[in-house]
């Protein structure tokens, strides 16, 4: 929370987790898509997924 500093969620991605996820509303509800790819320099897990969290209804 920005009034806090304190983590509210956090999961663990099926690849290494170098890009910038991007986030979306739709009907009133947000979503948060990020595409966990790895990357050849860091040398994590790579992966070719694309997922998307809903934040809680509210």
């Amino acid at each position: 929370m920005t009034d806090t500093g304190k983590e509210v969620w956090q999961v663990d991605l099926p690849a290494g987790g170098q890009t910038t996820p991007m986030t979306y509303v739709v009907d009133d509800r947000q979503y948060v898509v990020i595409a966990p790819g790895g990357h050849h320099f860091m040398e994590p897990k790579v992966g070719d997924e694309v997922i998307a969290y809903a934040l809680p209804a509210g």
